[in-house]
């Protein structure tokens, strides 16, 4: 028996609430929650218990207590109820995008992921206004499409790179680097790109390309980064190599320091 499925048995025997069940094994304080029970109780939890726990803001739940998970699985069955057709989810998942606990937002990612499985093309266009909002609505957008098992069609890749494009434009539009916001979601583009890209090279490349001749630190550190990663290199490794040797060159003209310069 999977641990998931051992969680499931516990969950339906289980004739009262299920908050202290989850406390105790919800493996915080510490480094990882657990997840295979967050995603049992995505699949089996009722609409009041979902909007009961993602209630639970950072005073009531803290970051890396017990109670967080509590509210990581609230936001997360957030995602099934939205499979289901409830799309007043959206906007209550936009709300949570901006929490101030990094695991909400990872949840956020997460549930807007169980949506687009099924409904991709959908997905991309909820998520448009999102890469207008705020910084962490624009990670969270980001964070969700670029998933590898999402990218499985050239015109919907193509949109996403179009979109990760609008929030890199307004990435050299930042008049202030130094909030948390921003800097979630720089580090969020330090790895989306290269998962966009890989899945659709063809409509990728050229947008990096373009990014990689950009003056803004803060726009070269995120390609910088993306050229870290392994997925590029195994797909084109000389292309990699040519667009980090173009980085090294000095900048012109740089209009603000880097927020990792700050």
């Amino acid at each position: 028996m999977s641990k998931a499925d051992a969680y499931r048995q516990q969950l339906l025997a289980t004739d009262e609430e299920w908050d202290e069940l989850l406390r105790r094994e919800s493996g915080l304080p510490g480094p990882r929650g657990n997840l295979e029970l967050a995603q049992v109780v995505a699949g089996l939890g009722t609409p009041a218990l979902f909007l009961r726990y993602a209630a639970l803001d950072a005073t009531r739940a803290p970051v890396n207590t017990p109670d967080e998970f509590l509210a990581f699985c609230g936001v997360l069955g957030l995602g099934r109820l939205l499979v289901e057709g409830d799309l007043t989810m959206l906007d209550r998942l936009r709300h949570h995008a901006n929490d101030s606990r990094w695991r909400i937002r990872e949840a956020v990612a997460m549930a807007l992921q169980s949506y687009g499985g099924p409904a991709m093309q959908r997905l991309v266009e909820a998520l448009q206004p999102w890469c207008e909002g705020t910084w962490l609505e624009q990670r969270a957008a980001a964070a969700a499409l670029c998933e590898p098992v999402l990218l499985q069609d050239g015109a919907t890749t193509t949109a996403v790179l179009e979109m990760l494009d609008r929030i890199t434009r307004q990435i050299t539009q930042a008049p202030n680097r130094r909030s948390d916001e921003f800097r979630a979601l720089r580090k969020g583009l330090g790895y989306c790109w290269s998962v966009a890209v890989v899945a659709h090279p063809a409509a990728g490349k050229p947008l990096m390309e373009k990014w990689a001749r950009a003056r803004d630190p803060d726009v070269r550190w995120i390609i910088s980064e993306n050229l870290k990663k392994q997925r590029l290199s195994r797909m084109d490794k000389a292309w990699v190599e040519a667009l980090q040797q173009q980085l090294r060159a000095p900048a012109a003209d740089v209009g603000q320091r880097s927020v990792g310069d700050q």
